[in-house]
């Protein structure tokens, strides 16, 4: 039986250059702002922190120095 993992949230390893699918899904979701990231989409994450952001500016405001 093939399983669908359409509407799904996917667990990932971020690293530097790309990210390791742990758990299949469709999407993330922003650490910020809540927004559902399909991963087609994802272009910006913290592989420090382990963290997605929906866009640069969300990313560039989560990471300044405070």
């Amino acid at each position: 039986m093939l399983m669908s993992h359409t509407d799904r949230p996917a667990k990932l390893h971020y690293l530097a250059n790309g990210f390791r699918v742990l758990v299949p899904g469709d999407h993330v979701v922003c650490a910020v702002s809540g927004a559902r990231i399909p991963l087609e989409d994802l272009r910006y994450w913290d592989a420090a922190t382990q963290r997605p952001f929906a866009t640069a500016a969300i990313a560039t405001e989560a990471l300044a120095p405070r």
